[in-house]
């Protein structure tokens, strides 16, 4: 897995604060991150995908943008005060990926997770990518949506540098690099032309 780093240029995944994220997300942020029309093209692509079964919503916060919580909801991020007030939530799990990106959740637990606007922030994901791919089960989609908005701080240095299709198609490297996705699904949601931008790539997990 570590040689699939080998595709990217000396310092891509390094961020200008490479400080503890622990202490970056120790405040309480209860505000979007993106606008109210991004956020409904979110739970609208959700809701055109079916995802409504047993999800995970990965780098998750106070809010999960669905227009119907699905039958069972894990979110798990960075901050716990943040995790407690998602209203959509059932489990809740604090887990750092950038110091550790394996899931601590059994093979094809879920049929479905999701990574809203915090794809960018991964140092290591080829590792998370290919955890995700060992918890879904069979068919199930791994949904990544971002916009151009994010904390440039803590955004790696080779995000920050390539424009939005650019973005569209690293993340599919990504699952390229994985293993054990289809090809992914690429999807400009929304342009930015009278809102954020939103951006799609997902990928199903292949049949065994």
């Amino acid at each position: 897995m570590a040689s699939g780093y080998d595709n990217f240029p000396p310092g891509f995944f390094d961020r200008s604060d490479p400080s503890d994220d622990a202490v970056f997300y120790a405040p309480d942020r209860m505000v979007t991150h993106i606008d109210d029309q991004a956020i409904e093209e979110v739970g609208r692509l959700y809701t055109e995908l079916g995802v409504h079964g047993q999800v995970l919503d990965l780098m998750s916060s106070w809010i999960s943008h669905f227009e119907t919580a699905p039958g069972h909801l894990t979110v798990l991020g960075m901050n716990a005060e943040e995790l407690a007030a998602n209203a959509m939530a059932d489990d809740r799990v604090v887990h750092d990926l950038n110091q550790n990106p394996a899931l601590s959740f059994a093979d094809e637990t879920f049929d479905d997770v999701v990574c809203c606007v915090s794809v960018d922030y991964l140092v290591r994901p080829l590792e998370v990518f290919a955890e995700v791919q060992r918890i879904l089960r069979p068919g199930g989609r791994f949904v990544c949506t971002f916009s151009n908005r994010c904390f440039p701080t803590k955004a790696i240095q080779g995000w920050l540098m390539l424009d939005d299709r650019q973005r569209m198609d690293l993340v599919g490297i990504y699952f390229d690099l994985a293993g054990g996705f289809t090809a992914a699904t690429k999807d400009t949601r929304l342009n930015g032309m009278g809102s954020d931008p939103l951006l799609a790539v997902f990928a199903e997990k292949l049949s065994q």
